[in-house]
């Protein structure tokens, strides 16, 4: 099942517990604590890096016809003078909240990833709120496949895929790390050519991934491996209101679902809560956004202030 697919399904589930039957019918057995679940998954990662090794020398001096396709393998035999991942993979910390796994505990709790860029690309860096064109392989520390676009490279939206209950916040906000190739052609034959896109790996926990969820071939509480060949970047902006996706993350977290200015009035009119980058109205006062800020003749962006109380109107209900 193709990653797009999962995600589609993935979207229409809350949430999947195990079950056991007991005499007062079935027993719901609660999620495992991220904290508890996050421990094990950081251990499990490490030692796979420990253990394995990418064809770096490949990546460092390229032979003729090379692919750049990532290739690992474990560290052992004719290859135990091999450079272990763990000595080559950067990491990074992304706290994530129990309520995106509608989970009865409510904690924070830091989720360290990792990844491994292979080739820098030449082009555009990416945001966790941009659409990309990739071409990837997604599997488990076990080796087994479950998902790729080996052939026909596909476009994700990074932000929609970093959605609450989705499974694959890791892939976003690993991708920001990697960049695009050059320019896109376009060949007779309906194939396309980019020079130096970039190639990485990530690796992260199941807490970035789809924690204690259950789709075909993630089992729960996995951590999830991708390979990525990142081509090219589109800039984003979901609702069409004049301000980039990316600059709606207001608080600068890196997760777009969490910024929503009018929650509150949203939720008063029993109106479902959506969040600044996905509503064309971010302050819920009857006008929109667009007509709320200034875009400039160079493309920048004025935000008037009409009351002076440091919010720009288009966040502000006092002001429309």
């Amino acid at each position: 099942m193709k990653l797009g697919k999962l995600l589609f399904v993935f979207s229409l589930l809350v949430s999947i517990w195990a079950c056991n039957n007991s005499d007062d019918g079935f027993e719901v057995i609660p999620p495992r604590l991220l904290a508890e679940v996050e421990i094990e998954n950081d251990a499990e990662i490490r030692e796979y890096l420990s253990t394995h090794f990418y064809n770096y020398e490949e990546f460092q001096n390229p032979p003729v016809g090379f692919d750049f396709k990532i290739v690992v393998d474990t560290i052992a035999g004719e290859n135990a003078d091999r450079i272990p991942m763990i000595d080559q993979a950067q990491s990074a910390t992304v706290s994530v909240s129990s309520v995106e796994f509608a989970l009865e505990e409510t904690t924070t709790v830091d989720h360290t990833y990792y990844y491994i860029v292979a080739r820098e690309g030449i082009g555009e860096s990416i945001t966790v709120a941009d659409s990309s064109l990739v071409r990837y392989e997604g599997s488990l520390i076990n080796g087994l496949v479950f998902d790729g676009s080996e052939n026909i490279p596909i476009w994700f939206d990074l932000a929609r895929i970093q959605a609450p209950l989705q499974g694959f916040r890791g892939f976003s906000e690993a991708m920001v790390n990697f960049r695009a190739g050059g320019e896109f052609q376009t060949n007779p034959d309906g194939t396309f050519t980019v020079d130096g896109f970039g190639v990485g790996m990530m690796i992260f926990p199941s807490g970035l991934g789809s924690f204690n969820g259950s789709q075909a071939g993630i089992p729960q509480y996995s951590p999830i491996i991708f390979t990525v060949d990142l081509f090219t970047v589109n800039r984003t902006d979901h609702d069409g209101d004049g301000i980039p996706s990316i600059m709606e993350d207001v608080n600068g977290d890196g997760f777009l679902f969490n910024d929503n200015t009018d929650e509150e009035a949203e939720t008063d009119n029993f109106i479902l809560a959506t969040a600044d980058f996905q509503d064309p109205d971010d302050d819920e006062d009857g006008t929109p956004t667009r007509e709320e800020i200034i875009i400039n003749a160079d493309g920048t962006i004025t935000f008037p202030d009409g009351d002076g109380d440091g919010i720009p109107d288009y966040r502000d209900p006092d002001t429309n």
